[in-house]
Formats: C-alpha cells, sequence, structure tokens
C-alpha cells in the first residue's frame, strides 16, 4: 500500500499525559486541564502529533488515596472531575490540541466503574433493582453463602475477586481491585449504554481511545473454577498454577470488538488501541480479519503491548522482539513500542538512569516500525521516585501493604512496581522550587523528585546534547521521512559486524517511488566498527551531535548511539 494513503494513525506518535501530574494552574498541588492547555505548545515543539490523557473523568477522589483509584475507577462517564476542571475545559482542550493540528485520545475505562458510580448504587441497592444485572452478581458458597462464589483471583494476584455485600448478602465481582466492581457486559442496556458513551465523545472531539484492560470485560458465563495450570506464569497471563481463561480473553470479549469497531467506524478516522495482555497469538485474534482491499475491519485498530518495557537493552534481544512483532502483525496490523506508562516502573530506571541508553532506546523507538508512545517526562528522563509505603497514595501499594519495604525496594529492581506513585511524579519544567509545576510553597499531591534540578524541561532545551533534543531530532526526522513512519522494516546482516549492532532498513512506496532510510544501533558500552553496506550514505540523524559515524568504507559508532542514513 502506498504510504500516502495510509490513515493518520498508523503514522502517528502519541505522548501519554496523567492529568493528576503534568502541569497545576491553580496552585493546589494537583495537575489539571488549564495547566495542560498552557502546555500544548511544549507538546507541540516536542514533536508528537497525539496526546492520550489518563482519565479525567468524574472520580471520587475525595475519598481517602487507598479508596480510589486517581481517575480508574470512574463515577460519572460523561462529566469532569472538578478538581480537573469543567467540560467547558475539555472543550477547549480538544480545540487546543486540534487548532495546533493534533489528535485526542481518550482513556476509557469499559470493564469497571466506581463503587461511587450511581449505577452500582443502585445495582447494590436490593436484588429487585433495575441496575442489579448491570454488575456481576452471585450467591456464595455454603455455609450460609459466606464463602466465595468460585476460586477466580484479580489481576493484581492477591486475594480473591469477590467481595461480599453485607446488604444484599450476596458478592460481586471485580477483576482489578475491590471498590472497582465489573459491569455485565452479558447485559444488552450496559452494552449499549457503554458504546453510547463511546460515541458521546467522539461527537465531542475524541480523535481515538485507549481501552484499558480491555481484555477483562467477559467472564465465563457458567461462573466455573479457574483450573490448576502447571505453570508459575506465561504469556496469557497464567499467574501460580492458576489459569487465567475464565476471566480474560473470553472469546465473547473477541465477539464484542466487533460491534465496537462498528461503533467508532460511524465517525471515519478514529482509532481505538486496547491494553490486552496476552500471547502474540491471542493478541492477533483481537485485531479482526483482513479484507479484500488489505485493511482489518472488524477488531481493534492496534493492541497496547507491553513486552518492550521488559526487554533489556541488547541487540539480540530486540531483534528477537521484532521478529516476532513482524512475524504476528504483519500489515495491514503492527506492533506498539511502549517502554513507560502510569503503572509501569519508568524505563530509564531500568537502564541504570544512564542517558545514553535512554537516548538509543528512543531511536529504536521512534526507528522500528510501530506505533510509539512516549510517557510524560521519558523525554527528559524523568527517573522513578523512592516513595516509602507509609507515604504512598496508590491503593495498589496499599493493597500489598503486607510486603514489607525492603522486598519493594529489590521487586522494583526487576522492573516491578508495587508502588505505582513512584513513575507518576510531577512533571519537571524548570530547577524552581515544585519544578514549576506548582507554584512554590504548594504542597504538590505527590513529591517533585529529587532530580528535578537536573533533568527538567528548562535546562534541557538549553543543552543540545540533552535527552529531550535528542527526541526532538528524532521525531522530526521521523515524522518528515515516510521510511520511518510508515514503511516496512528488514534486517541488514553485515558480515563480521560485533554482536551489539542491531541494524535494520525502512522502506516504503511514496507515488510508485521507494523511500529508504537505515538504521544502525549500538548496544555496549564500547566503540564499534564495521563495514557500511551503503555507497553514498548520509547522515540523517543520531543520537550525538558530536560524533561523525561514517569512515570512508566503515562506520563507527560510539557507546549507545544510534544513527539514520540515506543514500
Amino acid at each position: 500500500m502506498d504510504s500516502e494513503s495510509l490513515p493518520w494513525w498508523k503514522k502517528t506518535v502519541v505522548y501519554q499525559i496523567y492529568p493528576r501530574s503534568y502541569m497545576d494552574s491553580t496552585g493546589n498541588g494537583i495537575g489539571d486541564l488549564k495547566g495542560i492547555i498552557s502546555k500544548l505548545d511544549y507538546i507541540k515543539d516536542l514533536g508528537v502529533e497525539t496526546i492520550w490523557f489518563s482519565p479525567f473523568f468524574k472520580s471520587p477522589t475525595d475519598k481517602p488515596y487507598k479508596e480510589h483509584d486517581c481517575g480508574y475507577d470512574i463515577s460519572d462517564y460523561r462529566d469532569i472531575n472538578p478538581e480537573y476542571g469543567t467540560m467547558d475545559d475539555v472543550d477547549e482542550l480538544i480545540k487546543g490540541i486540534h487548532s495546533r493540528g493534533m489528535k485526542i485520545v481518550l482513556d476509557m475505562v469499559m470493564n469497571h466503574t466506581s463503587i461511587e458510580h450511581p449505577w452500582f448504587q443502585k445495582s447494590r441497592s436490593s436484588k429487585d433493582n433495575p441496575r442489579r444485572d448491570w454488575y456481576i452478581w452471585r450467591d456464595g458458597k455454603k455455609p450460609n453463602g459466606k464463602k466465595p462464589p468460585n476460586n477466580w483471583r484479580p489481576m493484581i494476584f492477591l486475594g480473591g475477586a469477590w467481595k461480599y455485600d453485607e446488604s444484599t448478602e450476596q458478592w460481586y465481582y471485580h477483576c482489578f481491585l475491590p471498590f472497582q466492581p465489573d459491569l455485565n457486559y452479558r447485559n444488552p442496556e450496559v452494552q449499549k449504554e457503554m458504546l453510547d458513551t463511546v460515541r458521546f465523545w467522539l461527537k465531542k472531539g475524541a480523535d481515538g481511545f485507549r481501552l484499558d484492560i480491555f481484555n477483562a470485560l467477559f467472564e465465563d458465563a457458567e461462573f466455573r473454577d479457574a483450573p490448576f495450570t502447571f505453570t508459575i506464569a506465561n504469556g496469557d497471563m497464567d499467574l501460580l498454577f492458576k489459569s487465567s481463561k475464565m476471566t480474560l480473553n473470553h472469546p465473547d470479549t473477541l465477539e464484542f470488538c466487533k460491534k465496537l469497531r462498528k461503533t467508532l467506524d460511524e465517525y471515519p478516522g478514529k482509532f481505538m488501541v486496547g491494553e490486552v495482555g496476552a500471547s502474540l497469538a491471542t493478541l492477533k485474534k483481537y485485531l479482526g480479519e483482513v479484507v479484500e482491499d488489505g485493511t482489518n475491519t472488524n477488531g481493534l485498530n492496534v493492541i497496547f503491548d507491553l513486552r518492550s518495557t521488559s526487554t533489556p537493552m541488547k541487540a539480540k534481544k530486540f531483534k528477537k522482539l521484532i521478529e516476532s512483532y513482524e512475524r504476528w502483525f504483519p500489515e495491514p496490523f503492527f506492533p506498539t513500542w511502549v517502554f513507560g506508562n502510569h503503572d509501569q516502573v519508568r524505563r530509564i530506571s531500568k537502564i541504570d538512569n544512564d542517558i545514553e541508553q535512554a537516548k538509543l532506546n528512543a531511536a529504536l523507538q521512534l526507528t522500528a516500525r510501530g506505533m510509539p508512545y512516549i510517557y510524560y517526562g521519558e523525554e527528559i528522563g524523568m527517573r522513578n521516585a523512592k516513595i516509602h509505603k507509609s507515604e504512598s497514595k496508590d491503593a495498589v501499594s496499599h493493597h500489598f501493604k503486607i510486603i514489607p519495604q525492603f522486598i519493594r525496594n529489590f521487586i522494583t529492581r526487576f522492573g516491578v512496581s508495587l508502588n505505582r506513585d513512584e513513575c507518576r511524579t510531577p512533571m519537571q519544567w524548570n530547577s524552581a522550587e515544585n519544578a514549576g509545576f506548582s507554584p512554590p510553597g504548594a504542597e504538590t499531591w505527590l513529591s517533585v523528585n529529587n532530580t528535578s534540578e537536573e533533568n527538567n524541561v528548562e535546562v534541557e532545551e538549553k543543552d543540545p546534547e540533552s535527552l529531550l533534543n535528542c527526541y526532538k531530532r528524532f521525531l522530526k526526522v521521523r515524522k518528515e521521512t515516510t521510511a520511518l513512519n510508515s514503511g516496512s522494516i528488514n534486517f541488514i546482516e553485515i558480515k563480521k559486524s560485533p554482536k551489539s549492532l542491531l541494524a535494520y532498513e525502512r522502506k516504503a512506496i511514496v507515488n510508485n517511488k521507494e523511500d529508504k532510510a537505515f538504521v544502525f544501533l549500538n548496544f555496549s558500552r564500547k566503540n564499534i566498527r564495521f563495514h557500511n553496506p551503503l555507497k553514498n550514505p548520509k547522515v540523517l540523524v543520531s543520537t550525538s551531535i558530536k560524533t561523525e559515524p561514517l569512515d570512508n568504507a566503515q562506520i563507527v559508532l560510539m557507546p549507545w548511539e544510534g544513527i539514520v542514513l540515506i543514500e
């Protein structure tokens, strides 16, 4: 397919904003929509085209932190949480984004609501309430129904997935935290309401959705126990010898994809990316089928896959991941490149807090085939903070409160977060008190990271060799080079090349002509030298502005250097 005919979202780079932590315009220590609006020019200048927002819908954030999930427990899908602003602010935000030629993607939590949602309040009021069947209620096992209906486990893997409700003497199902009851998608009224909610935001101007834990929508209709499995963990989220097939990636969820896609297609030019934890073979099923014109028409447009977050900085490992993506997601499908989000240990903290490695990581992300996702602050090297569990405001961290702090610290070293506050600290805009996120003297909802004096936008904008300016260079080249934003990918084999070298060609067809770019990445702490396979190469962009990688018939790369060449 000619790259010129591809939809916009197949060429875009997505920037994720966690609204609570991006910019505080009121001085109350909490980020808000007006604060974000004031930073739209920064995002535009960065070079991304699409902004994804974690939820700013109404949710019970006035409750103690351990009793809410900072927006991922929604109490009204069609209203705005007052601490973030108003619906008028949303309209201004959408207008501001579109006027800058950018797109807006909303985080849609379709699987569950808050226990404070009026639907659930009515549902739990009596067994006869018309909303009762909007959620999943079951009698418990004997004696006296005080044991859970079955052995299902929540996605956070501690405790059971059922919560007993004294008022009606039944149990409700929650795939995540107890204050996030799952909606019953076997009820047609629920499906209609949620699809109408999708339409509501599309009419407001949303350009797409990121679908939170989308693979959890349907459960086993017979509520059978999860079977035993001989595995400790696998790609389909089986864990600790218990299968997930009764609660995750149910065939009926795949069928619902078709209804959701049909709804989305009522508004041309929109797209959706689903967060799905599963094997690549299972992920492929969510993308629907390819039709005669070479497009997929009845599934998700893209899968939000997290494999890249745990891939070590080794050429061999990334080559294997790219090969897997190419095998399972050939055109018209394509993968996502995610290295961090609001649930993950920040990428730079997984790679020794090394700025040069972070530059190479960005070079890979912005030159490999797929849709890149940049988590706010990644572009300036924001690190995971160190926050003791006694100071945590993350409900998941409270759920793991029995785990001692020293064990938590040890687990975090392996990239697993038991306190998501540590990757959600305020954006670091400058070296002033509160890093420019809030006015000096304000008490921010989370403490500003102690690296803010050296890692902030103001400082890095002035340094040509900074991580921020590396991102800007690669984003600019990606946008201007069709081969990089929408071309195919093939590995370049070079005889006697170092094992730390990852080399690939990107190629696109533009108006019946080939557009090519050649990427060379050095995944090592040493200089490497190898044969230059190109006849008349020119450096398009590098992670460093000080090196000269072309040496006659050879290419020389500094430690952790990545370059793009053209002929």
